[in-house]
């Protein structure tokens, strides 16, 4: 498989982290986060059984964590859809706002 793609809502979730990281951080350690974030897309998508499946959040979603942010996705035919990255967000709201 090894073939990821954002939804619209976790493309809008990583841009926010960025913002957030840059203003809360500096830009330097928001590049290393972003790009340790990319990395782990990556190995989710090459290995995409190895994390945890969420069926009692979404049917059918799993989650891997990333220092505090919590990757969904879900397995498709031909890659895996990050849905969402959520942080200290309400779950089930976070969901119901990106359908």
């Amino acid at each position: 498989m090894a073939r990821y793609e954002l939804s619209k809502a976790a493309g809008h979730d990583f841009e926010n982290i960025f913002d957030l990281g840059i203003n809360r951080f500096g830009l330097d350690q928001a590049l290393k986060y972003q790009n340790g974030m990319k990395r782990r897309f990556d190995e989710i998508a090459k290995q995409p059984k190895l994390y945890t499946a969420v069926d009692h959040i979404r049917g059918g979603y799993r989650r891997s964590m990333y220092a505090s942010h919590s990757i969904y996705f879900r397995i498709e035919p031909k890659h895996v859809l990050i849905v969402r990255i959520l942080g200290q967000q309400d779950t089930a709201a976070a969901f119901d706002q990106s359908e």
